[in-house]
């Protein structure tokens, strides 16, 4: 029996080329026995379709805020075990840190009353600027954790320090935390 099994699990996506990791991230999650449901921005869309993760997921995956067809974000958070965002983008990471909630997984992120991870993916220059750097340093005082970035090649064709965390490392820190 897996130590994630029957887990209720909001896997945010956002606007990341990374955001294609996010479907391996739902397959090996649900293989596990987590309850994964995507949420989507729609920026995310441009990179994955709903269709992909709730394939994956086995579970419809959201992405409309004003979508009367499923439920709202209040009910999402109040059966969560767990809030992952991965990709999580300069982006999604200031709107966090500032309490902005234009979307379905910024006001899932608000109602959250549990666990939160975060897994940045962003171009080195973008990571290491000191607007993101802050905002994740509010986000760590607010008890998030944050899965390191790896460093290597990023799809812009620079290295450095940026890319989503190896899936084994963010696995890892699923289970730990939900063990």
């Amino acid at each position: 029996m897996s130590k994630l099994a029957g887990k209720k699990i909001i896997l945010g996506v956002t606007g990341s080329i990374a955001a294609y990791k996010a479907a391996d991230i739902a397959s090996h999650l649900t293989k596990q026995g987590a309850i994964v449901t995507p949420v989507l921005t729609q920026e995310a869309c441009r990179f994955i379709t709903p269709a992909a993760m709730s394939a994956v997921a086995r579970q419809p995956a959201l992405h409309d805020l004003w979508a009367q067809n499923g439920p709202s974000h209040i009910e999402l958070t109040e059966q969560a075990d767990l809030l992952l965002i991965a990709p999580a983008t300069a982006h999604i990471l200031a709107c966090f840190a500032q309490g902005l909630a234009p979307d379905l997984l910024t006001c899932c992120y608000l109602a959250m009353q549990k666990t939160v991870m975060l897994a940045p993916a962003m171009n080195t220059r973008m990571y290491g600027h000191p607007a993101t750097q802050a905002n994740l340093e509010i986000l760590k005082k607010r008890g998030h954790i944050i899965i390191e970035p790896s460093t290597g090649m990023l799809a812009c064709g620079t290295e450095g320090k940026g890319r989503l965390a190896d899936l084994e490392n963010i696995f890892a820190a699923v289970e730990k935390c939900l063990a």
